[in-house]
């Protein structure tokens, strides 16, 4: 289902708007609010994800920090690939988009210069959120002694057994064996030798297949296990490999419309040139630009599907039809706050003011409104874009 441009949304259930309300009510000034609000925003779109993938050589490492950056093997800014060692410090590999997300390449655990007692020590494992431990065959004592060491320092870990999609491949050829078969057996044998630390999950991947296997559910987990300041940037960074992490997407970033809009239009400032509305322009480009690279729509991140799929770029773009399709630019976006008809959006200024209970909004109430419409009705836009370039490229 797409993110309607639905108005009349469910604000009292809404994290966010939850937080305005207090911002409002709490500050001597609307002013003062809308400060406050902004450097929300700035703290939500800014705040920095450090995740750790670390395992046995040859387990996939490097495969894996490619994928989840949306990367190719052979794009200049890929981690380096091979069954040997290729690691022998940490390496911080930024994402392509989001300069504020980082994944990190850490050394294979157990190996002569990396044994586990020392690990956490030289590893420096404060700089991490989360910690992706991750085995091609089964896992070992020292992945235990890591888990362990992990949870000591009360963060984040996951286990995942990689390149499934060469296991059920093999089992397939040789045992005849389904593949429901082939994954209970290799979770079985994983959770077999993950006992000690009390039977955790284990999610069964494959790198070139994100969409397929335990991706997806590793995923929501990391979705529900982070702080909430910290699933904005999760799932902003994320390369879009189906519908349903389109939805994901679509979900996060509609909990911060409310929050944009009041941070851009809540102030009576000087109207747009030539319109009549009077909002921070700046804070609606932003906004729209950042989700149209969420959604891959970006010409880089086109490009490296076009790579990934072996389709030209163009047959890709020509999928898209919405006013976005060049590109969100100043010009697409002053046409798009011109359009007849938009000042439907006022309609939910009543609700927002009675919500919020404070007086002061009135004056900023249409600017809001419109605002929230906008950013909600150019989402949508670009959510069926979205969808139609995965058709295109044959991925969902």
């Amino acid at each position: 289902m797409a993110c309607a441009p639905d108005a009349y949304v469910d604000v009292n259930s809404d994290y966010y708007f939850r937080e305005i309300v207090d911002i409002y009510r709490s500050s001597s000034t609307m002013e003062a609010a809308t400060a406050t609000i902004r450097h929300r925003l700035d703290q939500l779109h800014n705040v920095t994800l450090n995740i750790a993938v670390t395992g046995m050589a040859g387990a996939g490492k490097s495969t894996f920090v490619n994928a989840i950056r949306g990367i190719p093997h052979n794009d200049p800014q890929a981690a380096p690939t091979g069954v040997t060692e290729t690691t022998m410090t940490p390496v911080k590999y930024d994402h392509p988009t989001m300069p504020n997300v980082k994944i990190w390449d850490l050394p294979g655990i157990g190996t002569t210069k990396h044994q586990a007692k020392t690990y956490v020590k030289h590893k420096k494992f404060e700089t991490y959120d989360v910690f992706i431990i991750i085995t091609s065959e089964r896992f070992r004592e020292n992945d235990v002694l890591l888990a362990t060491a992990i949870l000591k320092q009360k963060k984040l870990y996951y286990f995942v057994r990689s390149k499934i999609d060469n296991d059920v491949y093999a089992e397939q050829q040789i045992n005849r064996y389904s593949e429901g078969q082939v994954l209970a057996n290799i979770r079985w044998d994983c959770q077999k030798h993950l006992r000690d630390l009390g039977n955790p999950k284990v999610f069964l991947i494959s790198s070139f297949y994100l969409e397929k296997y335990d991706f997806p559910q590793l995923i929501e987990t990391l979705r529900e296990d982070l702080p909430e300041n910290k699933r904005l940037a999760l799932i902003q960074s994320l390369p879009v490999y189906s519908t349903d992490i389109l939805r994901m997407k679509c979900k996060q970033f509609r909990k911060m419309i409310w929050l944009t809009a009041f941070g851009a239009g809540a102030v009576a400032i000087n109207p747009i040139p030539g319109l009549a509305l009077a909002c921070d322009f700046a804070i609606v480009l932003s906004f729209l630009g950042k989700v149209q690279k969420a959604f891959g729509l970006d010409d880089e991140s086109l490009q490296r599907l076009a790579v990934r799929v072996n389709k030209p770029v163009c047959e890709l773009k020509s999928a898209m039809n919405s006013r976005f399709k060049d590109g969100v630019n100043s010009d697409v976006v002053r046409q798009f706050l011109a359009t007849p008809g938009i000042t439907v959006a006022a309609s939910v200024q009543f609700m927002m003011t009675f919500l919020v209970g404070v007086g002061t909004l009135v004056a900023g109430g249409m600017s809001v409104a419109t605002v929230h419409y906008i950013l909600n009705k150019g989402m949508a836009e670009m959510e069926e874009d979205a969808k139609a370039v995965l058709t295109v490229a044959q991925i969902i």
